[in-house]
């Protein structure tokens, strides 16, 4: 018999799967550091290409494969998610660049500041409220962007664009009414035959990394596809069985990993203004954290007032 999961306390399979998500994106520099001789187009082509079999192997074993056919012949799906498949591949594309050009730091720095933006975007498009707290952690974010931007004489564009890219998909993405894997698998799709066709182009014009005599290059991209599959989807399915505030925490996780393996494995620099963003930056994720976790505590609160005067 299966059992409906409850909105008010994690399960223990979705904590599994979302640690294991975080913790998959934060071994994914040292991955991608081992391509950094192949370029990024290529990589994010066989991205593409070789997550599409792992994503219809679980479609077709949860029996949804139905929906994606449905929504194939939809145009307004259609239109949907070819949005959020550009704004996903922008993301995917900003990243690999970073990382195989040694601003992996850069990279940590904008998926700390996604959560920030995000209640950002709900201030701004959905009218959503913001508390003072929220005000100062969004203000703190804001504060540290403009330092490195004085510093360097230019906005950080790999955070900001990675923050950008994550932010209105994750946005838009909210929009699709499609299942998480439903909607990673119809995205892939509308970007097969991009991706074929640019490996094919490459083929032809003697560029290619695949398939070309070297073994451990063809393995690397081929594995592309389960290191993009894999942590998304374990991502989507945890994401549902556990609470926001749960999720808000864990997903730190991914840029801390990244930030370290920046510093002490890729030796980057962290000196300068970095010396004052990042720590702005970590003081207004705790504060983000904190109302989080308040407002889980007065959600519980007013559930059980309410459970108690039906029950008087």
């Amino acid at each position: 018999m299966s059992t409906i999961p409850d909105p008010n306390s994690d399960s223990p399979r979705g904590l599994v799967f979302a640690l294991a998500a975080y913790v998959l994106w934060g071994f994914l520099p040292l991955y991608m550091k081992a391509l950094d001789h192949i370029s990024p187009f290529e990589i994010i082509a066989h991205r593409v290409i070789w997550s599409l079999p792992i994503a219809a192997v679980v479609l077709f074993w949860q029996g949804r494969s139905a929906d994606v056919l449905t929504a194939l012949r939809t145009p307004r799906l259609l239109a949907m998610a070819a949005l959020t498949a550009a704004l996903i591949s922008v993301n995917w594309l900003i990243y690999v660049w970073a990382v195989t050009n040694d601003h992996a730091m850069d990279a940590a720095l904008g998926y700390y500041i996604n959560p920030l933006f995000s209640i950002f975007l709900g201030a701004m498009l959905l009218g959503e409220r913001l508390n003072r707290l929220q005000k100062l952690a969004v203000a703190l974010a804001a504060a540290a962007v403009i330092l490195l931007t004085v510093e360097a004489g230019r906005l950080p564009l790999v955070a900001v664009g990675l923050t950008l890219s994550w932010g209105f998909y994750a946005y838009c993405k909210k929009s699709l009414p499609l299942g998480p894997n439903q909607g990673f698998t119809l995205e892939v799709l509308l970007l097969l035959p991009l991706a074929i066709g640019y490996v094919i182009w490459l083929q032809v014009n003697g560029q290619s990394h695949f398939a070309q005599g070297n073994l451990k290059d063809s393995i690397l991209l081929i594995l592309a596809g389960p290191a993009t599959a894999i942590p998304l989807m374990f991502y989507a399915n945890g994401a549902k069985l556990v609470r926001l505030s749960t999720i808000g925490t864990l997903q730190y996780i991914t840029p801390t990993m990244v930030f370290i393996t920046a510093l002490l494995v890729f030796g980057e620099p962290f000196e300068g203004a970095r010396l004052i963003a990042f720590p702005m930056i970590w003081l207004a994720l705790v504060i983000y954290s904190v109302t989080l976790i308040r407002e889980a505590g007065q959600r519980r609160r007013t559930r059980r007032d309410m459970a108690s005067q039906r029950a008087n």
